[in-house]
């Protein structure tokens, strides 16, 4: 009764507000209000998972097998917006709810049973305990919820590498050709993986990884993103 009448309380003098339009959120709204919601430059990668920008980014770099963005990236975008918080403003409650908006999105489209696990792309530990968390993660563990399917750690970051924004897209690839591995404590072989990242451009980082992985024995690689587009 008292922690009910303290959360009140805090409602009343903080409260919940829209990430994107600051509005005051209902009980029933979290992170973004619905109005925002409908107003998400979703990219429906979904409708043509195997025929769209991103497929083409990665064909004969890795084998391609789905590829999905949930959101399309544009500078000053609300996309922009919610990446900026969730990355840099200690918000990884963003990337959890949107996984569950994008994973409800999936599920509804009768993906729920393509997947083993789901996998993020890591962080370097230097650089996630700098941050307090893996926004990757967090975006998976919404996925998670909504598909019903696992989050599993299975890659770790051997190296720490420099910032990719201002690398073309052959340095990007250079940049972490050697950087990524899967846990040896994971059991990969012959699973059917979800990787996962935040954001995609080149595309080089989820290459990396989903050939590493392919390499270790996954029957299949698919990925998904919050955001793609050519300029983050």
């Amino acid at each position: 009764m008292y922690s009910k009448i303290f959360e009140d309380f805090l409602a009343l003098v903080f409260p919940k507000t829209c990430c994107l339009c600051k509005r005051s959120l209902f009980d029933f709204e979290d992170q973004l209000c619905k109005i925002c919601i409908a107003e998400l430059p979703v990219t429906n990668y979904h409708l043509r998972p195997q025929n769209n920008e991103l497929v083409t980014k990665i064909m004969g770099l890795t084998k391609p097998n789905l590829a999905m963005s949930f959101l399309r990236f544009s500078k000053k975008g609300g996309s922009q917006i919610l990446l900026h918080q969730l990355k840099y403003k200690n918000k990884p409650e963003i990337g959890v709810e949107l996984g569950r908006l994008y994973g409800n999105i999936l599920y509804q489209n009768g993906f729920s049973n393509n997947w083993d696990q789901i996998t993020p792309v890591p962080l370097h530990p230097i650089k996630q305990k700098i941050r307090g968390y893996n926004q990757s993660e967090q975006f998976a563990i919404g996925l998670s919820e909504a598909l019903d399917v696992p989050v599993v750690l299975s890659l770790i970051r051997k190296q720490f590498t420099e910032t990719q924004t201002k690398k073309s897209r052959l340095q990007r690839i250079e940049n972490v050709a050697e950087v990524f591995d899967v846990d040896l404590m994971k059991d990969v072989n012959g699973k059917r993986l979800l990787l996962v990242d935040d954001v995609m451009t080149t595309g080089a980082t989820l290459i990396t990884c989903a050939n590493v992985l392919l390499e270790k024995g996954c029957q299949l690689v698919d990925l998904a993103v919050i955001a793609a587009g050519k300029n983050q």
